[in-house]
């Protein structure tokens, strides 16, 4: 079947020389939307793809670190909580313009534009920033299982596997489903933290007060690597990849106003979800601060700990319960956001396209090999150290998905009257630069330096 034309910036060529095929395949504009009557109506049929986004800003490697920075440093991170976010909606606006604008995911747009060693070595980022995630999710749900059940750790881990068939079943119910299934987990993580807060009762001038910058985080090398872990774990790299893809679900017109309206509406959608993303990642840290940080507890640094704590020193019960349901709704709901970002990199970089569930189990036993093995030799503590590891390498590929996706989106022959302005360019260079400069002098700590 011949491939229909798509107007990509001012002039209309054929999709089949950028790709094979539209991104997602028969996903692609599956989900009506209706052209007129009440606006809420509009921006219903957008919600979804935001929340599907922000699941990936509040996994497992998010616990470890936000535990470990607030249980350390009390509520200095939340400064980096704040800034990472803001960071996260502003690119992911970005990745969803220029999926909206050019009808093309960010690695079908890095495989049209660059040469085939380039796209190879972006391909290979992006493949071990979603090992990295994934490993995180084997790790969190591993935990929660252990924490819930009394599953040992490695049985968790293997048991983990077995989401496949869950994310198989959803796909064939369509993507509403899908995104129904996601909101759904999201809603019960909310929940449980609204709790936790309720219950922890922070002192709010000190929480007000953490959310302003302080140069202890950059200083200090045990602030800055767990800094850096959380912009790793909030700011996530095959997020961009996803949501450039996903945001094509919606049956918008594809001609300029319907794209820019598109546009406005995908963006409201991910900022709202973001902001939930902010919400949970601020609790988690604030819980640990307050009744770890405070208490003296510098030294709870695991999901572990924090769970066998929590509800001796709060004198509640309920509370260890919550934080490890809560858990356990963010380990199996980032399956959904792994796996399509790894069917989205793999056939926009190679056009290599696999039976989704063989995608999922390469992704996943690749995933559960390091944790069976570092669980085997060092027990609850090795996997720990490995999550938040997890979070910095993340945070090391961040600049191979940023770079292209802002050079994308300034470019006027590919985005058209979408191109984004001097201003919100200047400050999407600000953040790739600012990340580029975190992550060297991570390096430079970790190598040459005192040490983290």
């Amino acid at each position: 079947m011949a491939s229909p034309e798509v107007k990509i910036g001012s002039s209309a060529m054929s999709p089949r020389r950028l790709t094979d095929e539209l991104s997602l395949g028969s996903l692609n504009a599956s989900v009506p939307v209706p052209t007129g009557g009440p606006w809420l109506r509009r921006f219903l049929a957008f919600l979804g793809p935001g929340y599907m986004v922000s699941v990936g800003y509040m996994d497992p490697g998010n616990w470890a670190t936000d535990i470990a920075g607030g249980s350390q440093f009390g509520y200095m991170l939340l400064s980096v909580i704040l800034l990472s976010n803001l960071m996260a909606i502003v690119l992911q606006a970005l990745a969803a313009r220029l999926g909206i604008a050019t009808g093309l995911d960010l690695a079908q747009a890095c495989r049209a534009r660059y040469p085939r060693p380039v796209n190879l070595l972006l391909w290979m980022a992006c493949e071990a920033a979603i090992i990295a995630c994934d490993l995180a999710e084997v790790i969190g749900t591993a935990i929660a299982l252990n924490l819930l059940f009394g599953i040992p750790l490695l049985w968790g881990a293997i048991l983990t596997a077995a989401d496949v068939f869950l994310i198989l079943l959803l796909m064939r119910r369509g993507f509403r489903s899908l995104e129904a299934f996601v909101i759904a987990l999201l809603t019960i993580i909310f929940g449980c933290f609204v709790v936790q807060m309720a219950l922890a009762a922070p002192p709010i001038r000190d929480v007000l007060a953490g959310f302003l910058p302080r140069a202890e985080v950059v200083t200090n090398p045990a602030a800055l690597y767990l800094a850096i872990g959380i912009i790793g774990a909030t700011v996530m790299p095959h997020n961009l990849y996803l949501h450039s893809s996903i945001v094509q679900t919606r049956a918008f017109v594809r001609d300029d106003a319907g794209r820019k309206q598109a546009v406005r509406w995908a963006v409201a959608d991910s900022t709202i979800a973001l902001m939930l993303a902010l919400f949970v990642n601020a609790a988690i840290l604030i819980t640990a601060a307050t009744v770890f940080h405070q208490a003296g507890r510098t030294d709870v640094v695991e999901i572990e700990q924090a769970y066998e704590l929590l509800s001796p020193m709060l004198g509640v019960g309920l509370a260890s319960t919550l934080f490890a349901v809560a858990l356990l709704a963010s380990g199996i709901n980032s399956t959904v956001t792994a796996t399509l970002a790894g069917q989205i990199v793999m056939e926009g970089f190679l056009r290599l396209r696999i039976p989704d569930w063989a995608r999922r189990l390469l992704t996943r036993g690749i995933a559960i090999v390091p944790v069976v093995v570092v669980t085997s030799l060092y027990g609850p503590q090795g996997t720990a150290k490995l999550l938040v590891f997890s979070q910095v390498v993340l945070s090391m590929q961040l600049p191979f998905a940023v770079i292209p996706l802002v050079r994308f989106v300034s470019d006027r022959k590919l985005m058209g009257p979408l191109a984004v302005g001097r201003k919100l360019l200047a400050v999407a260079w600000c953040i790739a630069g600012l990340i580029v400069v975190l992550n060297l002098k991570l390096l430079f700590d970790t190598f040459w330096g005192t040490g983290g």
